[in-house]
């Protein structure tokens, strides 16, 4: 699959799959997931037609690896960044001593006097390395990178996840537990 195609494909969906399913006409249980085949159809039904073959390829070939199929191969979801209410099911873990978020200027100064936090999604998402929160940074214009201290984070009592894909998330990181590398 062309990688511009690929990319345009995950957008939507990311879209439906962590925003806005009902723009398809799809309904999350209540831990994201959706039937492939009720996708493939509502895709279908939008002009977006997309063969099983084809999310099959999109989702093991992404390099944001944004989507789990189950082991049965009948369902799909996002494995983060929903905005929409969903229990993904994460268990607690210990994250690695320092995690970083990538993101532009413009933000910085609230960021640095009110910590990172979740806006609209469920989490703040976190990179367990500078090439990737780099990468996620990059999508708006320059990036910035945060450094964040998650080990210290995590001793003092803040809980973090870790996604399928290897997205690190927590609901809020203050400010005192940030530093602009």
């Amino acid at each position: 699959m062309d990688n511009t195609i690929q990319a345009k494909r995950s957008k939507f969906l990311s879209l439906v799959l962590r925003h806005q399913p009902e723009l398809i006409g799809l309904t999350l249980d209540n831990a994201g997931w959706v039937p492939v085949a009720d996708l493939l159809n509502a895709l279908a039904k939008a002009e977006k037609p997309l063969r099983h073959d084809e999310l099959q390829e999109l989702v093991t070939t992404s390099p944001k690896q944004r989507f789990t199929i189950s082991p049965d191969g009948s369902m799909i979801r996002a494995n983060q960044g929903h905005s929409v209410e969903v229990d993904l099911g994460l268990e607690a873990a210990a994250p690695p001593e320092l995690l970083y978020h990538g993101t532009v200027a413009g933000p910085i100064p609230s960021i640095m006097s009110q910590g990172l936090t979740k806006q609209q999604r469920h989490h703040v998402h976190l990179s367990a390395d500078i090439a990737t929160a780099r990468l996620v940074g990059s999508r708006r214009g320059a990036p910035v990178i945060l450094e964040i201290a998650a080990g210290r984070m995590h001793e003092a009592g803040h809980a973090f996840y870790r996604s399928e894909n290897g997205v690190w998330l927590t609901d809020i990181v203050p400010a005192g537990f940030l530093r602009q590398r």
